[in-house]
């Protein structure tokens, strides 16, 4: 899908990749023994490790090392054996130590590639260039005092996989869909909780543009600390249309670092960018190079999910499903579960109607999760079953699955106790149907002298006056009977 800016001199296109920092799900931070927990009070989870204070040696996690390798087997990538850790060199107030210990010649993940879907029904492959793994930096709160910055430690040593991609977009969309696709991948492996809101996922968008056919790179400027996937496809857009102006107007883009103002949708210049040889990389003199075994790779793939992608293959094979179906109920891997189960034993597509139409709108409605619903998967499946089986008719079922909600009780019961049972008896609906036609003798002869739409009126009033209980097949075969 690409994305064009045309202009009366020219038509220029997005060159954009991404590095998206993901924070792993690990109860201990990347280095130290100091909790990962998120929303502590202010500098309550921090060692002397992460305070860079003199003397303290790292001790590298393995936990963290095993989500990496998972992470990149799940985006289709290559684990490399042998990997080094670094010293990227700068100084400033959140990085205690004037340097951050990183991956640079040597990341233990190399090459991959995600497969995205778009809006239009087509789809791509983004290449992964690399994941290392390195510390985060603390956090700098600029918002309590007018004249001072506080550091909040907390965050300072959390393990972090950055994600690099290549530069394969060609449009905020393309961002958007791989993003999201990349969140989600996370997730189901368990390797990152993906909460952009909360700064666990964060993503730095690198942005050039170039007259279209061109092959040349030119000038980048990369965007910040996106948080929101929203956010990154607006700073994409913006950053594009900025660029632009430039080179339209003359002028010169330059390679510079920039922040995306969400109030204003623009980018926002911070300072000119840094090549890799301003940070001063050298190996990491305290942590040997880091050396994984073939059995290693081996254990982490055995216990590999099911990802999305292929979930959602089978999900159409098995139950029937449409690809916009099956793209909606495995987007979480919480959502996966509760179909499945739901759906085990039971006619998958309805089941599909039932999760996608009115559950999630009263979750929404309500505010509330899959988790947390009164309406379990097993009351979905016999839901369904009773409206297949001719036990209620669809209406009632509505009905059926408001008194659900309301009650948590299972719908067999409900039915039983508020006598919601379909007539099914030919006689009975037969009777109602004689009652309709002879007090509506206009409407009759009106039908029978052509006026043939009104059939749907009958069929209404034969349900009305069956209180919704009669069975539609029926009331339609009968009624075609008596007004033929």
């Amino acid at each position: 899908m690409t994305y064009t800016i045309k202009t009366t001199q020219n038509e220029w296109e997005i060159v954009c990749g991404l590095e998206i920092h993901c924070q792993i799900i690990s109860k201990s931070k990347i280095f130290s023994a100091a909790s990962t927990e998120f929303g502590d009070d202010a500098n309550e989870n921090v060692s002397f490790i992460d305070a860079g204070m003199p003397g303290m040696l790292p001790v590298l996690n393995k936990e963290c090392v095993r989500q990496a390798v998972k992470t990149g087997l799940g985006l289709n990538a290559q684990i490399n054996k042998y990997s080094v850790f670094s010293r990227k060199n700068y100084f400033y107030a959140d990085q205690p130590n004037g340097y951050q210990i990183t991956q640079y010649e040597y990341p233990i993940v190399g090459k991959g590639s995600v497969k995205i879907e778009l809006a239009d029904g087509t789809s791509k492959d983004i290449g992964i260039t690399r994941i290392h793994i390195e510390q985060d930096a603390a956090k700098s709160i600029h918002d309590l005092n007018p004249k001072k910055s506080y550091i909040d430690f907390n965050r300072a040593g959390v393990g972090l996989m950055e994600i690099v991609t290549e530069p394969d977009f060609r449009s905020p969309e393309e961002a958007g869909a791989f993003l999201k696709k990349l969140r989600s991948i996370v997730r189901y492996l368990g390797t990152c909780d993906g909460n952009m809101d909360e700064g666990s996922m964060r993503c730095d968008a690198s942005v050039s543009v170039r007259i279209k056919g061109e092959q040349k790179m030119r000038e980048r400027a990369e965007i910040k600390n996106v948080n929101s996937v929203k956010f990154a496809m607006q700073a994409i857009e913006n950053e594009a249309k900025r660029q632009v102006e430039i080179y339209e107007s003359g002028g010169t883009v330059q390679q510079q670092t920039c922040r995306f103002d969400q109030t204003t949708g623009q980018t926002k210049f911070m300072r000119l960018k840094e090549y890799a040889d301003d940070y001063r990389y050298f190996p990491e003199p305290d942590l040997p190079p880091l050396i994984l075994t073939d059995e290693y790779i081996e254990g982490i793939k055995a216990e590999m999910v099911e990802l999305p992608d292929a979930k959602k293959e089978r999900f159409i094979k098995e139950f029937g499903l449409s690809s916009y179906d099956a793209d909606l109920l495995t987007d979480s891997i919480e959502t996966a579960d509760f179909f499945e189960k739901a759906a085990k034993g039971h006619d998958g597509k309805k089941v599909a109607n039932w999760i996608l139409g009115d559950l999630f709108a009263l979750l929404n409605a309500n505010k509330l999760t899959l988790e947390t619903s009164p309406v379990t998967p097993s009351m979905i499946g016999e839901l369904v079953d009773l409206i297949t089986n001719g036990t209620i008719s669809g209406k009632i079922g509505k009905d059926v699955f408001a008194l659900m909600w309301q009650t948590g009780q299972e719908p067999a019961q409900i039915v039983e106790e508020k006598g919601l049972k379909q007539v099914t008896d030919s006689s009975a609906i037969e009777k109602i149907v004689d009652d309709v036609l002879a007090s509506n003798p206009d409407n009759l002869s009106a039908y029978r002298a052509g006026k043939t739409n009104l059939f749907g009126w009958f069929v209404g009033q034969v349900m009305k006056a069956s209180k919704g209980s009669a069975n539609p097949g029926l009331v339609n075969e009968l009624l075609k009977q008596k007004l033929g």
